[in-house]
């Protein structure tokens, strides 16, 4: 006759055992998505602003700056502009738009460090074609932002900047 009264001790220890394995599983899997959901979030915000600052270039008709720095942007517009819409030789004097600080544990590069400005004109086009990328070890799907003269697009780099690939357009595969 069998006696259905109750679980035994080795029964219960099992149990726990499976359900800390899986609860200690699930953690580690929890930090990697929150990585990864935070440099998506940052990329994704830096892309809203880009799109903003081109988009109220080519509304008021002044040229519109992003400055870039590791861990913050900072946009501007300009106050001086030349007939040209060519910009001021002067950009300390531009009227600050917005200032975002970036997350440290998550900071930017860009493709040609020595300068750090994206500029749009009245038109909304940049003079630039710079590439900003994630500089982290989180495997994020989006980790990049490609800017060219007529589209800002964000993508994923092929090769992270941490394995050794480089923070260029050719690398940065958009979405």
């Amino acid at each position: 006759m069998m006696n259905n009264n109750g679980m035994t001790l080795i029964e219960l220890v099992i149990v726990v055992t499976v359900i800390g394995i899986l609860a200690a599983a699930l953690a580690f899997s929890f930090q990697g998505w929150i990585g990864s959901y935070n440099v998506e979030s940052q990329i994704k915000e830096m892309h809203i602003d880009l799109m903003n600052a081109r988009a109220m270039a080519m509304k008021k008709n002044k040229m519109h700056f992003v400055d870039l720095t590791t861990t913050q942007y900072s946009i501007y517009e300009d106050t001086d502009p030349a007939p040209d819409g060519d910009g001021d030789a002067d950009p300390g004097n531009d009227d600050p738009v917005s200032q975002k600080n970036l997350d440290a544990r998550y900071p930017i590069a860009w493709s040609d460090a020595a300068d750090t400005r994206i500029e749009f004109n009245i038109r909304g086009l940049s003079r630039d074609d710079k590439t900003v990328c994630s500089n982290t070890t989180v495997d994020a799907d989006y980790d990049c932002i490609s800017i060219s003269a007529t589209r800002i697009n964000m993508g994923e780099l092929t090769t992270p900047l941490t394995e050794g690939g480089a923070c260029s357009a050719a690398n940065c595969v958009a979405k």
